[in-house]
């Protein structure tokens, strides 16, 4: 059975297709006893508007785009929310896609973008990106660069002081006593990663650094396993972990092996998703969730949208460590 079109709607109401349109496009051209004929015709039609070709006569897209990487990520999936909800009451709809991390993957992503025309994007990508993202700007379509600060001044982004998010960290576990610190993360060129660890290092050089290939509660578990293998003097006595996915792996591990969190291994994780607070042990955690950063990566895409140029294009917000139960202990006489 075919989709009722226009011209179907038009009969049903009994007016000609041209008025149709103008209550589709234009409502407050039509008569109000006409456009009661036509809205009571689409209802009684299910008759479905083709905005997509609307879209491409007016040459103005409702839909912006948004790449992630993971999106499985508790806190990705925070960000996700608030983009769809300030995006949804300014009127326009959100398409997410999730690259899986994978450089090919992420070009098709945009390419696809921009094919369809959106009127924007908010790119999230653990990929050197910037240069992409210009082009995409020179042939009309800006976007914002969401989770990281743009190293190029006319790219607008939206993201977390990471430096300061793992001096934090660092910081708190040598003031609860910890002396053997180690970092798990990676892959360590992801800048966010190596923000976070230049913190630590910010703070003792007395460091065992673990790089991991992918920030999962799996890379985490077999993080925290090795680390259970090893003699209690050769483990680390303070671990921060590049995020709370990794930390919560890397605590199960801990716990399931029979060492005592925190006394006898402190655990900061980054982040502060859902899952932190609600865990077992409470899972301390560098809070870089805002209630306002992903609404502001869709004002801030508007602002791009709308102006050649935006004042002030790079948002910076700063973590708070959250102090809980994983690393909560009497701190140790240096």
């Amino acid at each position: 059975m075919s989709r009722p079109g226009i011209r179907q709607v038009a009969e049903r109401a009994g007016v000609a297709v041209g008025t149709v349109s103008a209550f589709l496009n234009h409502p407050d051209r039509v008569s109000a006893e006409r456009a009661g004929r036509i809205a009571a015709a689409i209802a009684e039609l299910g008759f479905v508007p083709n905005t997509a070709g609307r879209q491409l006569r007016l040459g103005v897209s409702s839909v912006i785009g948004y790449l992630s990487p993971d999106v499985s990520n508790p806190h990705v999936a925070e960000i996700a929310r608030e983009v769809e909800s300030r995006a949804q009451s300014l009127g326009m709809t959100v398409f997410l896609a999730h690259s899986h991390g994978d450089r090919a993957r992420e070009d098709a992503y945009l390419e696809a973008f921009e094919q369809r025309q959106v009127r924007g994007l908010l790119v999230s990508s653990f990929e050197p990106v910037e240069d992409r993202l210009a082009a995409l700007r020179d042939r009309g379509t800006p976007s914002v660069l969401v989770g990281r600060r743009a190293r190029r001044e006319d790219q607008p982004s939206v993201s977390i002081d990471d430096v300061s998010g793992g001096r934090q960290a660092a910081e708190h576990l040598m003031v609860s006593g910890c002396r053997r610190l180690a970092f798990v993360g990676g892959p360590l060129p992801v800048q966010q990663v190596a923000d976070r660890l230049e913190g630590v290092r910010a703070v003792t050089t007395a460091l065992e650094v673990i790089e991991v290939t992918d920030r999962s509660i799996t890379a985490g578990r077999a993080v925290g396993a090795a680390i259970v293998a090893r003699g209690p003097e050769e483990r680390p006595d303070g671990i921060f972990a590049a995020n709370d996915v990794l930390a919560l792996g890397i605590l199960q591990a801990l716990v399931a092996g029979g060492v005592s969190v925190p006394a006898e291994i402190a655990l900061v994780g980054y982040d502060d998703n859902e899952f932190a607070e609600a865990s077992l042990i409470p899972l301390t955690s560098v809070r870089a969730r805002h209630e306002d950063f992903g609404a502001t990566a869709v004002d801030l895409l508007f602002e791009a949208i709308e102006h050649a140029s935006v004042p002030d294009p790079q948002r910076v917000y700063a973590p708070e460590l959250i102090v809980r139960e994983s690393s909560r202990r009497t701190p140790r006489t240096p």
